[in-house]
């Protein structure tokens, strides 16, 4: 079972971790009506796995994330962890997998973008008061 890291969770995101691991994602898969995986970065500072439930879209193979922290000035955290170290672990339902993150390019960005804010569209009121771009990664599996 992976851990959740690091940095301190609140206690309800422990729990949706906690039961999406052990429930082969049965409980926590949907969440607010919206499909969640789980996302294991390796920390940039502590090298310590850190699992984040997140949000995820789909692009042929490929699966999307939003690095929005709800809008928030600075990136999330588990995007500096994969800016350091691309690698990562995912679990969706109980399917667990390594992936390769990356940011997606400004030719790729629109027609991701709109994907995402498809399955949740504050991700749009997120960019418009963030002063800063927020990336759309994409999850390649290995």
């Amino acid at each position: 079972m992976s851990t959740t890291g690091g940095s301190r969770k609140p206690d309800w995101v422990q729990d949706h971790i906690k039961r999406y691991q052990e429930t082969d994602g049965e409980d926590g898969h949907i969440w607010r009506d919206v499909p969640t995986l789980l996302l294991t970065t390796t920390g940039r500072q502590s090298g310590i796995p850190d699992t984040t439930p997140l949000i995820y879209g789909r692009s042929g193979d490929d699966y999307l994330l939003i690095a929005s922290r709800g809008g928030a000035p600075r990136h999330p955290n588990w995007y500096l962890n994969l800016q350091a170290e691309a690698e990562v672990q995912i679990q969706v339902l109980g399917d667990r997998f390594t992936a390769r993150a990356r940011t997606a390019t400004p030719e790729e960005k629109p027609s991701l973008w709109s994907i995402m804010a498809s399955i949740w569209p504050a991700y749009d009121e997120y960019q418009t008061k963030a002063e800063r771009q927020i990336p759309v990664v994409v999850l390649e599996r290995l």
